[in-house]
């Protein structure tokens, strides 16, 4: 068990993450990963309130993580549940109470809440103490539920939660609340601004980008361990890397419909007029004042540029009125970007953007099945794409698989069938 002094540091960190972290999907795996340590946990999840329901967003569990090879991820499936008092979470949100249950298999006719044990089935695992508790606002909403599995003993044996462990995970669980508040806030901020884009390019909708972020974030985040990044510093970049990636294309909001919403393929002089959507979004950050301006703007900017110096915009002078005309080579276009010259970020979230394009469905366009789309990129590699991005893209291609299924697109009808919209190459 942890000693006091290690459990001061633990709120520490947890108040330090509240304040520093500010994207929702990283905000969920440092609130669990924290308050699972404090009360020596074996697993948790977190539930997301959407209207009457709530969604399972994010899971840990360190039992079946052993069980995997190291550094590959759990994946899980997002699913709903509805606000009631059938299910224990359920139950906590509606009546806005914690629930500690000290063996889940132990349940009888006088509780109103069930216990499904089907993922213990299918997982090979035994869910026995629960404490579950709603995350509630300052105004009394509830945003969500927290719920903590198994606690352990110093023995590493199944223990039911403590009396006293009810008041301390509450007041974590307000605490989360705020910050995920200020999380939603700062999401909902991003996704209008993509709804701008949206409104231009249809092309452009918020599963979409999400999709591309969180991509971006698994193989970034994979990048870096094989690189020996810090924990600290890793956690701090990718927090600006998934905001960032959402507003790869917000440029696209100063190309003109006629361009945008064009039926048939583009002239050139048109296609270099859409290209100017990597330097018109960088532009909207160009009076840097925070981290995440600036790699939203670095993001923006390289997103099409090639590893083998193929790609667009290249080296540009964005202070100038026309970036084009800065940095040229003697026929007057820019010098181009390739190798490591362009940065991280941008090669990262290239591949990630056409990962997703690759797997799309559009009117005109069926998606590639999986084996068409693995040579593609394993073809592209050293050419589009940076050899050691891709060695980690492949290596996470699993947890990306399963992200796609977090993020769904909206049906749009076409004529005939609805077909789901995703972005195209």
């Amino acid at each position: 068990m942890l000693t006091e002094r290690e459990k001061i540091g633990i709120i520490a960190q947890i108040s330090m993450d509240f304040n520093e972290t500010k994207d929702i999907d990283l905000l969920l795996e440092r609130i669990l990963t924290n308050v699972r340590k404090f009360f020596n946990a074996d697993a948790g999840s977190i539930y997301l309130r959407e209207g009457k329901k709530l969604k399972f967003s994010y899971t840990q569990n360190d039992t079946l993580q052993k069980r995997l090879e190291p550094g590959k991820k759990l994946i899980y499936n997002i699913f709903s549940i509805p606000i009631s008092n059938r299910s224990i979470a359920g139950y906590a949100a509606r009546n806005m109470t914690t629930v500690n249950i000290p063996d889940t298999y132990t349940l009888n006719d006088s509780f109103p809440f069930t216990f499904d044990s089907n993922f213990d089935r299918i997982s090979d695992y035994s869910t026995r103490s629960v404490l579950a508790v709603p995350m509630t606002n300052q105004r009394k909403d509830v945003l969500g539920v927290m719920q903590l599995i198994n606690a352990r003993n110093d023995g590493g044996e199944v223990i039911p939660f403590s009396p006293e462990d009810e008041g301390l995970v509450m007041h974590f669980s307000n605490s989360a609340a705020l910050a995920l508040e200020r999380a939603q806030m700062t999401r909902n901020i991003i996704l209008r601004m993509i709804s701008m884009a949206e409104l231009r390019d249809p092309k452009e909708t918020g599963s979409h980008v999400n999709r591309v972020a969180a991509y971006s974030v698994e193989i970034f985040e994979e990048w870096a361990r094989g690189k020996g990044l810090k924990a600290d510093e890793v956690r701090r970049r990718k927090d600006l890397l998934r905001m960032a990636a959402m507003l790869h294309d917000v440029g696209k909001v100063a190309i003109s419909d006629l361009i945008l919403k064009k039926p048939a393929r583009l002239t050139c002089d048109e296609y270099e007029i859409m290209k100017s959507h990597t330097y018109l979004g960088a532009k909207l950050f160009k009076d840097v004042q925070s981290d995440f301006e600036e790699v939203a703007a670095t993001v923006a900017l390289n997103h099409h540029e090639k590893w083998d110096g193929t790609g667009y915009p290249g080296h540009i002078d964005l202070s100038v009125e026309d970036p084009l005309r800065g940095c040229t080579t003697p026929d007057g276009l820019p010098m181009p970007k390739s190798g490591e010259d362009i940065p991280l970020f941008g090669r990262i979230v290239a591949v990630a953007d056409v990962y997703d394009a690759l797997c799309c469905r559009r009117c005109y366009k069926e998606p590639w099945d999986e084996s068409r789309i693995v040579e593609e990129m394993h073809r592209s590699s050293g050419k589009h794409f940076d050899p050691e991005v891709m060695d980690a893209f492949f290596s996470c291609l699993d947890v990306l698989r399963s992200i796609s299924l977090r993020y769904p697109d909206e049906e749009v009808e076409t004529g005939n069938a609805p077909v789901r919209e995703r972005k195209s190459l």
